[in-house]
């Protein structure tokens, strides 16, 4: 574990944490109000961050283990996305708050144990057409858009 790994993991676990958090304190109503970009309930969208975003240590080991990562695009991502979101739409806040409590702890654990040469190591990502390091993924797809979602969530019920 290095500095880097320890901090990087330490910042999704706060994350994570203030999720959990906020889910753990949405009302029944609050919990099916729609996010107004994802056009998908708040629920929903916490059980995406849980499943979808912290779903990417595989894309993450694939980069450290110097693997070839999948053509995905933009397009094909959020159809990935939207199918999730159709398919759980009745989710049950147990359910979430399980989902993000195991996927949230088992990604900040792998992070954690990363060196820096990991961290750096980078992968080509089709969907941003060049090389990504594996701690641009997890800060991108994990802190930025995942933070982007959360936000989202925290509007929906603040209206």
């Amino acid at each position: 574990m290095t500095v880097r790994a320890k901090d990087l993991a330490e910042r999704l676990r706060v994350f994570n944490g203030e999720v959990i958090s906020f889910v753990e304190n949405c009302t029944e109503e609050d919990w099916r109000k729609v996010c107004a970009w994802e056009e998908w309930s708040v629920g929903v969208t916490a059980r995406h961050i849980g499943a979808g975003h912290f779903d990417i240590i595989g894309l993450v080991k694939m980069i450290v283990d110097g693997e070839r990562l999948p053509e995905l695009t933009g397009e094909q991502i959020t159809e990935m996305a939207n199918q999730h979101a159709r398919e759980h739409a009745d989710c049950a806040k147990a359910e979430v708050l399980d989902i993000l409590r195991k996927h949230g702890e088992a990604f900040a654990g792998f992070v954690e144990r990363l060196d820096d040469t990991e961290l750096d190591r980078a992968g080509y990502l089709t969907m941003v057409g060049g090389e990504v390091t594996a701690q641009q993924l997890i800060e991108n797809v994990i802190l930025h858009s995942g933070g982007k979602h959360f936000a989202n969530m925290k509007a929906a019920t603040s209206a």
